[in-house]
């Protein structure tokens, strides 16, 4: 038998598979496997498709793995939502069936087509708010948010990756709050020493920015020549008294 470990209450590892229970029964939204276990439906979550998912398979640790999710009915930021594969993963740890648990995503990315998909999603799913918006202008986000989050998740495929999660996280993110930064070497510049002195120097300036360092997880094997960066935002974090 598969060892289990419970991640949250709807989110849980069997083996080397990811699961999220199904906050929509009977609905699979990228054509992954649903299983039952009573009354309960999991969907299968592929770290082939979620950089997510491909951190919560790759972290080593309980307590650092169960910190990279967000506690179930808070208030969410996602920057580069995509079609909406990981985000309905996320919707059934954070809100769950209709919502009860009162959780909130506020979903951007800059393209009409995947905030279109969003939106379809969303009709399904209360608590996941899509917005058509480019993530390196906080103007067109803060409408959208009641305050800082306590979790962000950045998945920006462009140059300047670091940069734009640090200025995120300094607007957006509170205080002791978790932020996961998906950063792709390929979408950067041509860095002297490679990939790897792109994920050095990437980390570098995420601690010089004030940010406490918990993970840096290579994704190789499911998405190569990707880190995600796992850091928390210290208690004096910039602008928390904003």
């Amino acid at each position: 038998m598969a060892r289990l470990t419970e991640v949250s209450p709807y989110v849980r590892i069997e083996g080397r598979s990811l699961w999220s229970r199904n906050a929509v029964k009977g609905v699979s939204v990228r054509g992954e496997r649903l299983k039952r276990d009573g009354r309960k439906e999991w969907r299968q979550w592929s770290p082939r498709s979620s950089k997510l998912a491909a951190g919560l398979l790759r972290s080593q640790s309980g307590e650092l793995l169960a910190s990279m999710l967000p506690e179930s009915g808070v208030s969410t930021l996602y920057l580069g939502a995509g079609h909406g594969t990981t985000i309905s993963h996320l919707h059934d740890h954070l809100c769950a069936s209709k919502n009860h648990l009162g959780g909130s995503i506020v979903a951007v990315d800059i393209s009409p087509r995947c905030v279109r998909d969003l939106i379809r999603l969303a009709r399904s799913r209360p608590g996941l708010l899509p917005v058509l918006a480019d993530a390196r202008k906080a103007t067109s986000i803060t409408p959208f948010l009641n305050g800082r989050v306590t979790w962000l998740f950045q998945d920006v495929s462009q140059a300047g990756q670091v940069e734009m999660f640090i200025t995120a996280a300094t607007t957006f993110l509170a205080a002791g709050g978790c932020g996961l930064l998906s950063l792709k070497a390929a979408s950067e510049r041509i860095t002297e020493g490679g990939h790897r002195a792109t994920f050095d120097n990437a980390e570098e300036s995420l601690t010089e920015s004030g940010l406490i360092l918990r993970q840096r997880l290579n994704l190789t094997g499911w998405e190569d020549n990707h880190v995600l960066f796992h850091v928390e935002a210290p208690a004096d974090w910039p602008g928390v008294a904003d």
